[in-house]
């Protein structure tokens, strides 16, 4: 077998490290070639606790692989990989203005929830806490400013 193109991936999760490795495999043109795939893991004395693989035309792989993602993520009750819909909010990825700013750590210091300013906004919830440290707010802390940095601590602490 002659390897045109070969990806390796490898994540640890708890005691145990897994791999992944795609090599698309020479012979024919790859967009007709075939692909194998190899998935294993070892536990922390190097025992196998996983190990599979599967062949493939390439032409088949994105299909296995959105295949293969969403079995993973509904038997994990994670809801499957994150998709974007055609509808954005009308301001992502539009500038903030200072009024916006005062008017968002104003909303942020009196209580409202991550998912109302993002609707009052017309941002993404991913973006309205992005943003909240830019202001001065705590995202961790709803209602609450970051801690000042141990350098205006100690300014504010001198009276300077």
């Amino acid at each position: 077998m002659t390897i045109i193109e070969e990806h390796r991936t490898e994540v640890r999760v708890g005691n145990v490290q897994y791999q992944i490795a795609v090599i698309a495999q020479a012979g024919e043109p790859v967009e007709q070639g075939r692909v194998t795939v190899t998935v294993g893991g070892e536990g922390p004395e190097g025992e196998p606790v996983a190990h599979g693989r599967l062949e493939l035309d390439t032409t088949a792989v994105p299909a296995v692989a959105d295949l293969l993602a969403g079995s993973l993520h509904a038997f994990a009750g994670t809801g499957g990989p994150r998709r974007r819909s055609g509808e954005r909010p009308a301001q992502q990825g539009k500038p903030w203005s200072a009024e916006l700013d005062a008017e968002l750590e104003s909303a942020w210091l009196a209580g409202e929830p991550v998912a109302e300013l993002a609707r009052r906004f017309a941002r993404t919830a991913g973006g309205i806490r992005a943003r909240l440290p830019r202001v001065g707010c705590d995202p961790e802390r709803p209602g609450h400013h970051l801690p000042a940095p141990p350098s205006q601590r100690e300014s504010a602490e001198r009276g300077e």
